[in-house]
C-alpha cells in the first residue's frame, strides 16, 4: 500500500518500473509500458466475448442462488472481503460497463467498486440483481453489437477502446465468477450447472484463482 501511495496510484492492478507505473487494466498498456513485442489486441471479437458473456452471466446467477444466507458474511482468503460483496460485485462489473454505455459516462472507479445496496440482504436478492444486469447485457448488445467499438472512450485508467473495455469487463467478471464456483465447492455445494473451460477460452484470465 505504501508503494501505491508512494507512485500516486489509487488501485490495483499496477505494474511498475522505478517512478513510473501504468494501470494493468489493458493488457495492450502493460506490453507498451513494458516495451514488448507482443500482439495485445484483444482474441475474442466483440461478438463472441458478447455471446460468451451472456452464458457466463447466466450460470453466475444460478451459482449465487446457491449460496446459504449465512455464509454471506464468511470472509474471502487473504482480503478483506465478504463473501456477499463478492457475489454482488461479480454483476456490478458489467453493471458499470452498462451505466457507462448507455449513458455516456466515464468508466470511473467509483462505479465498478460501489458495494452491495441495503436492500439486497440475501443470496436470491442478489441472484435478482444478476438477473436484471444479465437481461440488460441482452438488451444492450442488441442495440451496440453493428456499432464502432474501435471508439476510444474515457476510464480511470486512461482512454481505452470500447472493445478493450468490453473485453476487460468479460474477464474480470468470470474471474469473480470461478471464485464463486470455488466457494460453493469449498461448502460441498455440487451446482447441477457449472463452467467449463472451454467458455474461458480466449479470455486473458489468470492461472490463479484468487489474484483479484
Amino acid at each position: 500500500m505504501e508503494d501505491l501511495q508512494r507512485l500516486g496510484a489509487k488501485s490495483v492492478p499496477v505494474v511498475s518500473r522505478g517512478d513510473k507505473f501504468v494501470f494493468a487494466q489493458v493488457i495492450r498498456d502493460v506490453v507498451e509500458f513494458l516495451e514488448l513485442d507482443e500482439d495485445s489486441s484483444p482474441e475474442l471479437n466483440p461478438e463472441e466475448l458478447a455471446e460468451r458473456f451472456q452464458g457466463i452471466l447466466r450460470i453466475s446467477v444460478n451459482l449465487v442462488g446457491l449460496f446459504p444466507n449465512n455464509t454471506l458474511t464468511n470472509q474471502l482468503p487473504n482480503r478483506p472481503r465478504s463473501w456477499k460483496v463478492l457475489l454482488h460485485h461479480v454483476f456490478q462489473i458489467p453493471k458499470a460497463f452498462l451505466d457507462h454505455e448507455e449513458n455516456d459516462l466515464e468508466f470511473t472507479y467509483e462505479m465498478l467498486t460501489e458495494t452491495p445496496p441495503e436492500h439486497l440482504k440475501t443470496a436470491s436478492d442478489i441472484a435478482d440483481f444478476g438477473e436484471d444486469v444479465r437481461g440488460r447485457f441482452d438488451f444492450w448488445w442488441e442495440e451496440a453489437k453493428d456499432t464502432d467499438f474501435s471508439k476510444q472512450v474515457p476510464t480511470y485508467f486512461g482512454m481505452t477502446s470500447r472493445h478493450e473495455l468490453l473485453e476487460r469487463t468479460v474477464w474480470h467478471s468470470t474471474q469473480h465468477a470461478r471464485q464463486i464456483e470455488s466457494l460453493l465447492e469449498s461448502i460441498d455445494v455440487k451446482p447441477k450447472i457449472s463452467f467449463h473451460q472451454d467458455q474461458f477460452r480466449g479470455l486473458p484470465l489468470s492461472d490463479i484463482l484468487w489474484d483479484l
